[in-house]
């Protein structure tokens, strides 16, 4: 029996692979830091690790590998990714297969400056616009104060006047970017794509999204763009994908702007998996199988998140 690992087993992500993968006939290990969490309702197993950053967490995590003979490890949280992708030799020397895009991709991508320069040096008109000096004159108004480091929309701040420009003007440069505002919440779209070793794209969906104030999609309809497939094709060709890769857009005055790429699977991959693309049991069955990947058939239909119950029983209950 294959045996997976996905981290950050608590949270949107991590539970939302292993939402995918618990009907395929796997065994599932979870690891969390939280000891009150719901990921013993997704996993088989449940281990508690260290958190990240922690000096401990390789060694933990390096036995867990080690003692449930793993066969793949999956990041359910951008700091494993940043990390796995830093130790990605001392874990993969334990044998398992360690789901990570390419070490240059993932490198690029945690700096969202990084990326714009680089994305920057082809002249593509989907590119937006940013600023790595404090100048509030640079765009009109409004604009936008993005981390270079993050996920989601977390620690973005719309900038509509000057006073919130200085409130955060010492901050620009080291922590923030500046960036043109363009379109609007209600233009958002989220595309998630399947590279195998060569960076060929294998599989494709797309959807119309709406984020939750956590910045993760709260509601998205199935949607089928022939210039987002286009785009992504192109982005492949540039950057070298491999795996399961995630690309934000915004279409503004019918024009389409990349957000960002996200070289993992993202926080919609339960909604996906839903309309039949599981990019978790793709990875499985072409890293660890071998199999052919082909596009899988996209149901149409649209998704609502809501909060969901889940009691624990005492065991002394009649």
């Amino acid at each position: 029996m294959i045996t997976i690992l996905v981290s950050g087993a608590s949270g949107i992500v991590g539970y939302g692979i292993l939402k995918c993968l618990r009907t395929q006939g796997y065994r599932l290990i979870g690891t969390t830091i939280y000891s009150d969490s719901p990921a013993e309702c997704f996993a088989d197993i449940v281990e508690m690790v260290p958190a990240t950053e922690n000096d401990e967490y390789l060694s933990v995590l390096i036995e867990l590998i080690e003692k449930y003979n793993v066969d793949m490890i999956i990041p359910g949280i951008e700091a494993d990714m940043a990390f796995w992708n830093r130790h990605r030799k001392a874990l993969e020397d334990t044998g398992t297969f360690v789901l990570l895009n390419t070490k240059e991709l993932i490198e690029l991508c945690l700096d969202k400056w990084l990326f714009y320069k680089e994305l920057k040096k082809y002249d593509k008109d989907y590119c937006i616009e940013s600023y790595i000096k404090a100048d509030y004159g640079r765009f009109k108004i409004p604009f936008i104060l993005k981390p270079r480091r993050g996920f989601g929309a977390k620690g973005v701040v719309k900038v509509d006047s000057k006073e919130v420009f200085e409130k955060y003007q010492e901050q620009i440069g080291k922590v923030l970017m500046m960036q043109e505002y363009i379109g609007t919440d209600s233009a958002e779209y989220t595309a998630s794509a399947f590279f195998d070793v060569h960076s060929e794209m294998k599989a494709l969906i797309m959807m119309r999204r709406k984020l939750s104030p956590n910045g993760y999609t709260e509601q998205a309809e199935i949607v089928d763009e022939a210039d987002i497939k286009s785009i992504v094709l192109e982005l492949a060709h540039i950057f070298h994908p491999v795996g399961p890769t995630n690309f934000q857009f915004r279409q503004d005055n019918g024009s389409w702007k990349l957000l960002e790429i996200n070289p993992r699977i993202s926080s919609s991959t339960s909604i996906k998996g839903s309309f039949g693309y599981n990019e978790s049991k793709m990875a499985a069955d072409y890293f660890l199988e071998g199999r052919k990947i082909e596009q899988p058939v996209i149901k149409r239909g649209r998704a609502i998140r809501y909060i969901e119950d889940y009691i624990f029983y005492d065991g002394n209950n009649i």
